[in-house]
């Protein structure tokens, strides 16, 4: 009976039947082989390496990248130093042809690592470090710390404190950024707020299991084989881009589950019988996100009464430094409701097809507080509603005359700047809702969660 060959080859059909087993073999691994020395001599050669609009051969592994928000390098397989009292990343060439890489592109460049570049005011607080290829390791300081685990620098300056900007600017950037490394990355951080790490450390020993570096009071030059200054992030708020990213948004909302350990992964989803038995259904929960200091509701209690009368269980909580408890609250829910403002963005602890409301202030609001939630909350898989108040609604009829120009022309107060139509339309207005015309957004909330 003929042998069955596995592997057969030109070469080993040269051979006899009982032979051909044995070299069918050994030359597939032979093949195996070659293909693995291909790989490791020319892989490094294959692609391109970007610095801000200058190639330079992937030899180097230095690709640095500018984006609509955010700029950043990734440095791998280099000696990497980080002197603070320079506020320099240094890269020591590795090869002459590294060298002759350097001198041609000169690469050296200055990065801001926060995630909101295009912001002059959030840019002011940030510091800015060189990332600066050098040709000898003997011209630099000498390396005092070495590290075996990659490193992020990144920055809490900006408008950290925010809780809209903690997450947006900061928080999902970082997640898209240090994600992959598994917790096996250390996090140096520039402008650093001891407060900032505690309130969310649940989420940064998520990422890293290491301690923060606060390298601004750091001494030594500390050194890594591979660092990225910098943070990557969409163009959007509260969103990943995942054409640029390994992850998504609905991957961020599982780490924030499991972060905060959160046990509701779904709204409730009410069935048409329901409606007919309301003392044997489970009612519908309903958050509604209360403000003290500026654009609050004025008759809370109303909107609790006529959304109990709907059918709704209805919580108030204010957000605060405790995001345990409040991720707890939210994620319990299945509707929240909120004037536009930083408190809404705990809508990314709401479980999947639950239902975010915002309520948008009088003045030329529309576009921003849109821009801020309806748009990330498709990619978190969250159904959006909003409700634009009327004038009547606004304690702005308390402070300005009917025929100001606050009412008849927003317009022309948003080009007196920025700080003067915030002040105006943001700071100085709370809401009084009218009842009887809300209920139509309430009742569309609980239609959408038939759905």
């Amino acid at each position: 009976m003929d042998e069955k060959i596995t592997y057969d080859t030109f070469f080993a059909r040269s051979f006899s039947r009982s032979d051909q087993k044995k070299l069918g073999y050994g030359a597939f691994i032979g093949c195996l082989l070659i293909a693995l020395s291909f790989c490791l001599v020319f892989m490094p050669y294959s692609s391109q390496s970007i610095r801000l609009g200058t190639s330079v051969p992937k030899r180097m592994n230095l690709v640095c990248k500018s984006e609509k928000r955010s700029d950043y390098c990734e440095i791998n397989g280099e000696d990497v130093r980080i002197d603070a009292k320079s506020s320099t990343v240094f890269i020591v060439a590795s090869s002459q042809q590294s060298i002759r890489d350097l001198e041609d592109n000169n690469t050296s460049l200055l990065i801001g690592p926060y995630s909101r570049k295009e912001d002059q005011i959030a840019m002011k607080s940030v510091r800015k470090w060189l990332v600066k290829p050098v040709m000898e390791s003997n011209v630099i300081p000498h390396c005092s710390q070495a590290h075996s685990v990659p490193a992020i620098l990144f920055s809490l300056g900006g408008y950290s404190g925010n809780n809209y900007h903690d997450f947006t600017d900061i928080i999902i950037p970082l997640y898209s950024t240090a994600r992959i490394f598994n917790g096996e990355v250390k996090f140096v951080v520039t402008n650093s707020n001891p407060w900032w790490i505690n309130k969310f450390r649940n989420l940064v020993q998520k990422l890293s299991n290491y301690e923060v570096i606060d390298i601004d009071n750091e001494e030594n030059i500390h050194c890594f084989t591979s660092v990225v200054v910098g943070l990557k992030r969409a163009p959007q708020e509260l969103s990943i881009d995942p054409s640029k990213s390994s992850y998504s948004m609905k991957d961020f909302r599982q780490f924030l589950r499991s972060a905060y350990s959160l046990n509701k992964a779904r709204a409730i989803k009410i069935e048409d019988e329901d409606d007919d038995d309301d003392d044997g259904k489970t009612r519908p929960r309903l958050l509604i996100v209360a403000r003290n200091r500026t654009r609050a509701f004025r008759n809370t209690d109303e909107i609790v009464g006529m959304a109990r009368n709907l059918g709704y269980e209805v919580g108030v909580a204010e957000a605060d430094g405790n995001i345990q408890r409040f991720a707890e609250i939210v994620n319990s829910c299945d509707v929240m409701m909120g004037v536009h403002g930083a408190g809404l963005t705990n809508m990314v602890f709401l479980p999947e097809n639950a239902v975010l409301i915002q309520v948008i202030p009088f003045g030329g609001v529309e576009w921003p507080a849109r821009a801020a939630f309806r748009e990330p909350s498709k990619d978190m898989n969250i159904k959006y509603l909003d409700y634009k108040i009327k004038a009547e609604e606004s304690s702005l009829i308390e402070q300005y005359p009917a025929d100001h120009e606050v009412f008849k022309n927003p317009l022309s107060i948003s080009k007196q700047g920025w700080l003067t139509f915030k002040a105006v339309y943001l700071d100085k207005q709370d809401v009084n809702l009218d009842i009887n015309r809300f209920k139509i957004t309430l009742l569309k909330a609980l239609e959408l969660l038939h759905q």
